[in-house]
């Protein structure tokens, strides 16, 4: 359902835009976002955004770092991440949930999960 890409290995400072393509139509009303987990820690609410009318919400820690945006007629979510920390290193993963607004995505389940794409970032 949910195909997320645009991971890599970069060094501190440097960027990457992530991506999570939806096979299908995503509803109005919905919740798109990212997640991550690192190594030997539980997964932690990252950014989401409301799908129709676009307004975004992050965690403290990628606050004026990392951007998300969507793409109504891609079906497609992404997340500009600049200005990396090793900290950020972690799987990342897309996430969608329906009728739900974007500061509650981070305390619900979301209904489908993308498969995770890991970001490696080195000091």
């Amino acid at each position: 359902q949910l195909q997320a890409s645009g991971g890599g290995w970069v060094q501190a400072g440097d960027s990457l835009r992530l991506s999570c393509a939806a096979a299908g139509r995503i509803l109005s009303g919905s919740a798109m976002g990212w997640f991550r987990q690192a190594p030997g820690k539980e997964r932690e609410f990252v950014s989401a955004i409301a799908w129709t009318f676009g307004s975004t919400y992050y965690a403290e820690s990628v606050k004026g770092r990392f951007t998300i945006s969507r793409d109504i007629a891609k079906n497609t979510v992404y997340l500009q991440m600049n200005s990396l920390k090793p900290e950020d290193t972690a799987v990342y993963y897309c996430a969608v949930r329906g009728f739900t607004h974007p500061q509650a995505l981070g305390t619900m389940d979301p209904d489908y999960w993308g498969q995770g794409t890991q970001v490696t970032v080195s000091s």
